[in-house]
């Protein structure tokens, strides 16, 4: 007894075992199962689907899990708050599985946050709503008196909607001993009442008979129907009308036309007369056939009067009953099955689609969620799903008839920024029918593009001069990203400029490019400016490139030529233009011997600095000439004794700029053959004249100069004696007084005469006069006399006069360095 218990215990516990673990792995597998009872009212419970997945309710709402919509009655709803899956309306199994013992309904949650979709079978269970009931309140039979005890009519069946214990279990028949009622058990295992004649009939004793039907069903409580039968007593009727066929089968298609005849039934009776005459009558029909089929009651035609849908139902089982007028009858089932014919298109359905993706997303994203089914069966509901176009991305099968839209590759925003997706949908019939659905899926920017210059480097031309804050260029950067991503702000590199730094020369404006000078360039200091230029777009992190840009500063002719020699005397210092000199030239000059040469530089640059000289004013126009790029004075004839001893020469330096800019330089040459001369007209050229007012007093100091000038004049004689002696001692005698030195050998200093071309010496010129540099070399000298006399020759006699010429008259020697033992060495 025990080890029984025991058995039946343990199997117990192995089959709820197995319940478990079949329910978890449904859940697993995304699919759940509930049963409720029918007519619920809405809002009913029928579970708890976040507590059955293991969702949490602030993941079930943030998810946006939702049922899934086709377009077909919603009879569920998911309540986000709760997790409770609940009835949407009051539910009706009759109305919803007519013809099924099992009525499941089915919907699908979503997860959208997932892209997951859980299936949920919802079975209604039945209850004893609906009491039996006869199509015929009240039915009429007809029976010969003859008909012989025992004879079996056949009754009309009541018909229960509900099933199981709450559907049609028992009858019950009453109100006359002649007759009794049997049940017989059909085939499908329904309850068929038949009639059976208990007594022989006397129409003289009566002719009609009240009986009432009555039929149970086994709910608690239990309903009952019921159905008054009037038997009639006639005379003698020897045959029952007998169907061609017990079975009557036919299939149609379903799209055959409203009106057609879809077959006809064939009953004879042997009888003749009345007796012979039969009817046709549907004896078991359901409440939707009957809206579809009708019977001809005298043809025996079955003829359609509302369109077939095989989706919708595929068979129709009925069964017709003929009945002659002497009230014999016979039944006869019909069953119709309804084909399939291709007249769905699938049905393509977008569950869930995002409307935008980054473009770093990775390949095998989710887009969208897609559920596709075809109404159809067979081939005509199989379904082949595609992409059209060249898209990055591709279709993969998911639960059941869902297929979901991922991403094959990454994604390129600045090649394709948005994309319309279209999926379609073909069945396998023929000819095959299609349906599509367009996604439309916009792709959000991801920095990852740095700003790109618009040239690989910059350069631009400025003049100098130029005004503060004067634009010089712009740099344009393009970000291909998009929206902050691609806003483009422009800095300047570090860097420096002649030690101060960049940013004091030229800034750059953040927003649109823009370079500006900060100041006012000179081409003399500042000749090019390099920089760098650097692009950053608003992106996190944040991404840059650098260009450089090239400032060539463009020289403008702001400097005019700087005389170098003759050096500026000190009033034209004053003036800023004027340039003067003096210059030896013998008598015996031939014509082109170089007399004297003006240098002369300009600080600017190429054509600005290109200089040309000319003689602009002579004592004497036809005596001298200047080279017009050399800037040698050269004599154009030989002097002339009629020449007048002292010339002044005013030469023009002109560059070449646009306006030209010009400096003056004044030469004054002295035709001399001897030092003596050139003395002598120095010394009357730097007497400095005097204002009018002193005449009188000048005129006294002039008569004291006059006495002392005679004294002098007696010294000199001397000196002059003595210094031609002395030259008769170092020179040839054919030599004359400086006859054999060439012109351009002397330099005239502004009164002291000195050797140009005896001394070789170097100069350097730049663009800056204050660099310029002369050094004198005077171990190189050739063709002179030695710069001081040998130890063993006496010391020049008039060495000590020249001296005291040079002291009394150190205004005209402004800003040169002259060494004055040459000219002691001379004399």
């Amino acid at each position: 007894m025990c080890p029984a218990r025991e058995g039946r215990w343990g199997r117990r516990q192995r089959a709820l075992l197995c319940c478990v673990l079949v329910a978890a792995w449904e859940a697993a597998w995304g699919q759940l199962r509930y049963s409720v009872p029918e007519e619920l009212p809405k809002g009913s419970f029928v579970g708890d689907v976040a507590k059955d997945l293991a969702l949490q309710l602030a993941a079930l709402r943030d998810r946006g899990a939702r049922i899934l919509d086709r377009g077909r009655t919603r009879y569920f709803t998911l309540h986000a708050n709760s997790g409770h899956l609940v009835t949407a309306e009051r539910l009706d199994r009759e109305h919803l599985c007519e013809v099924l013992q099992r009525c499941v309904l089915r919907c699908e949650v979503i997860v959208e946050g997932d892209m997951k979709v859980y299936e949920i079978e919802v079975e209604i269970t039945d209850i004893n709503d609906n009491a039996p009931s006869f199509r015929e309140a009240e039915k009429e039979l007809r029976m010969s008196e003859t008909t012989p005890p025992g004879s079996r009519f056949s009754l009309a069946e009541a018909y229960d909607p509900d099933v199981g214990v709450n559907s049609l279990q028992s009858y019950e028949l009453s109100g006359d001993e002649h007759f009794s009622l049997s049940v017989q058990a059909g085939a499908d295992g329904e309850k068929r009442p038949e009639l059976v004649l208990a007594k022989a009939l006397d129409r003289e004793e009566a002719a009609f008979h009240e009986l009432v039907l009555r039929a149970s069903d086994g709910g608690e409580p239990s309903r009952t129907g019921t159905a008054r039968i009037r038997v009639s007593v006639l005379d003698a009727n020897d045959n029952a009308p007998v169907f061609s066929q017990a079975v009557y089968a036919v299939r149609v298609p379903e799209d055959v036309p409203v009106g057609s005849t879809l077959l006809t039934l064939t009953a004879t009776d042997a009888d003749e007369g009345l007796n012979g005459n039969v009817k046709y009558s549907l004896k078991k029909i359901t409440d939707k056939a009957s809206k579809v089929l009708y019977l001809d009651p005298e043809a025996g035609s079955i003829r359609l009067v509302r369109s077939l849908d095989f989706e919708e139902r595929n068979s129709y089982e009925l069964e017709v009953q003929v009945d002659d007028d002497g009230g014999l009858s016979d039944t006869a089932t019909v069953s119709i099955s309804v084909t399939d014919v291709n007249d769905n298109a699938p049905e393509l359905t977008v569950s869930s689609a995002l409307s935008e993706i980054s473009e770093d997303a990775p390949s095998g994203t989710v887009v969208a969620l897609l559920h596709v089914q075809d109404r159809d069966s067979g081939a005509n509901g199989e379904v082949r799903c595609s992409l059209v176009g060249d898209v990055p991305f591709r279709l993969r099968s998911s639960v059941g008839s869902y297929y979901s839209v991922v991403t094959a590759r990454e994604l390129d925003r600045e090649e394709v920024s948005e994309y319309n997706v279209t999926v379609r949908a073909a069945d396998g019939g023929s000819p095959s029918l299609r349906s599509s659905a367009v996604l439309a899926l916009r792709v959000l920017d991801v920095n990852d593009n740095a700003p790109v210059f618009a040239e690989a480097r910059y350069s631009a031309r400025l003049a100098e001069n130029n005004a503060e804050g004067a634009l010089v260029l712009t740099v344009r950067a393009r970000d291909a990203d998009w929206g902050q991503n691609a806003r483009v702000r422009y800095r300047l590199a570090e860097g420096r400029v002649r030690g101060a730094p960049l940013s004091s020369y030229v800034s750059v404006q953040a927003e649109t490019g823009a370079l500006y000078a900060l100041r006012s360039f000179d081409y003399e200091e500042v000749r090019e400016v390099g920089l760098w230029v650097r692009a950053e777009d608003g992106g996190a992190p944040a991404l840059s490139s650098n260009v450089s840009v090239r400032l060539l500063i463009v020289d403008e002719n702001d400097n005019a030529p700087q005389v170098l020699y003759p050096p500026a005397a000190a009033a034209g210092a004053a003036a800023g233009a004027v340039w003067t000199g003096v210059e030896l030239a013998p008598r015996s000059a031939e014509p082109g011997a170089l007399v004297a040469k003006v240098v002369a530089v300009d600080a600017d640059a190429g054509q600005n600095a290109w200089l040309s000289y000319e003689l602009a004013k002579a004592t004497e126009p036809g005596l001298f000439r200047v080279g017009l790029h050399s800037g040698e004075v050269r004599t154009a004839r030989s002097p002339l004794a009629r020449d007048a001893p002292r010339h002044s020469l005013v030469v023009v330096v002109k560059d070449q700029g646009r306006p030209a800019l010009s400096a003056t330089a004044t030469l004054t040459v002295v035709l001399a053959e001897s030092v003596a001369e050139l003395l002598s007209e120095l010394g009357s050229a730097a007497a400095p004249a005097e204002p009018a007012g002193s005449l009188t007093r000048w005129l006294v100091l002039a008569v004291a100069a006059v006495s002392c000038l005679f004294l002098a004049f007696l010294l000199l004689l001397l000196a002059l004696r003595l210094r031609r002696w002395r030259r008769s001692q170092l020179l040839p005698p054919a030599s004359g007084a400086l006859r054999g030195v060439p012109a351009s050998h002397f330099v005239g200093i502004d009164g002291v005469r000195a050797f140009l071309h005896s001394y070789s010496h170097e100069v350097s010129l730049t663009a800056d006069s204050r660099k310029s540099q002369r050094r004198w070399a005077a171990d190189s000298c050739c063709n002179t006399l030695p710069a001081r006399p040998p130890p063993d020759k006496a010391a020049p006699l008039l060495g000590e006069d020249a001296a005291g010429a040079r002291g009394a008259q150190p205004d005209a020697l402004p800003g040169v360095d002259v060494n004055m033992k040459i000219l002691k060495s001379m004399l």
